[in-house]
């Protein structure tokens, strides 16, 4: 890299300890948060950039700790607003590496319109979903992903909402980087946030988190060892979309909707859907993949690189406006002929 006067500067060569802050971690003993953490840790320290380039920005709940535990910058914002703060400060300062790190209803309730609104925007962030479907920090409520019916302090006989799919929100959206992935998957985390830093527009990952307290196993179908083959099935551009234990089961296109079929008796690899990241349309299909009907999609779903970033458009925009008015002046802005004074 260079610096300002344009001569060559050497990185530092760090170490995930390097990104560990001074501040006890206060999660629960085997919440998935953990994972995630020891992956971002790891992540930043190989992406090639000072620590000081890093902010990470939250709202309010069990995963909204983050920044305090990054040997970083970092933002603890207010309740549903991350999105908000994190576009602002992308905005002043395009060259910094923005990563949002919250929860399903931090994101997604309260926060749930600021997010769609810089996944439209294509706004240079980074969003990390931790997704354990309940009100962890609050004791165990329902949360917008919890499932119909959902049993807890908050809905003793049984919530009455419909879940919120977070991936087939992020399709319609526009948004231009969507993956998913589970927090004890370290290797597979580390792939998916490395691609999702390098993108520039909003990326958006869906972490599959366990709450052990309050919504233990929420999960365990895709990250059991003896589940997992079954009830997963990893994407990966260019590759036929195949799974099971054994392999032997795939997804195929059938009268314009994915089908679960079995290899063998006339069937064969040849014939499953061959995954492509810039399809638009198989990304929304793949978002509406639910067990126990279907294997769950992990991997890289949908990724657009063509879309511009609003926080490069407008940094146009200005200079535009720049080269046609000048440099800005507040004081004469202050004192010129759009002002009045009011008199008594």
């Amino acid at each position: 890299m260079s610096d300002s006067n344009g001569a060559t500067t050497s990185l530092p060569v760090y170490k995930p300890k390097d990104f560990t802050s001074d501040r006890d971690v206060r999660w629960c003993p085997g919440c998935g948060d953990y994972a995630v953490l020891a992956g971002v840790r790891k992540t930043v320290a190989n992406f090639g950039r000072r620590k000081e380039d890093y902010v990470f920005v939250s709202g309010i709940g069990c995963a909204a700790r983050f920044p305090y535990y990054m040997d970083t910058y970092g933002v603890h914002s207010i309740h549903g607003r991350s999105l908000a703060v994190a576009t602002g400060v992308k905005v002043a300062n395009p060259e910094l590496e923005v990563v949002i790190v919250s929860g399903d209803g931090d994101l997604l309730s309260i926060g749930g319109n600021h997010t769609i609104h810089a996944m439209r925007r294509n706004v240079d962030l980074t969003v990390v979903l931790l997704n354990n479907k309940i009100y962890g920090l609050t004791k165990g409520q329902y949360s917008p992903t919890s499932e119909f019916g959902k049993v807890t302090k908050s809905t003793p006989m049984g919530s009455l909402d419909f879940p919120l799919n977070p991936l087939a929100v992020a399709v319609a959206a526009g948004c231009t980087f969507i993956a998913r992935c589970i927090d004890v998957d370290a290797k597979h985390l580390d792939s998916i946030l490395t691609r999702a830093m390098k993108h520039k527009g909003l990326s958006f990952i869906e972490v599959y988190q366990d709450c052990n307290i309050f919504n233990h196993q929420a999960w365990f179908y895709a990250s059991q060892k003896e589940t997992k083959p079954e009830t997963t099935v990893l994407v990966e551009h260019g590759k036929p979309m195949i799974f099971g234990a054994e392999q032997d089961k795939g997804l195929v296109r059938k009268d314009g909707r994915l089908q679960v079929v079995t290899l063998g008796d006339g069937v064969s690899e040849s014939d499953l859907v061959v995954h492509d990241e810039s399809n638009q349309n198989l990304a929304f299909m793949l978002s509406q993949l639910a067990h126990p009907e279907f294997p769950e999609p992990m991997g890289v779903l949908y990724v657009d690189e063509s879309k511009p970033t609003y926080d490069g458009l407008l940094h146009e925009q200005l200079d535009h406006a720049k080269s046609k008015g000048g440099a800005p002046d507040l004081a004469a802005l202050l004192r010129g002929n759009e002002t009045w004074e009011v008199t008594a």
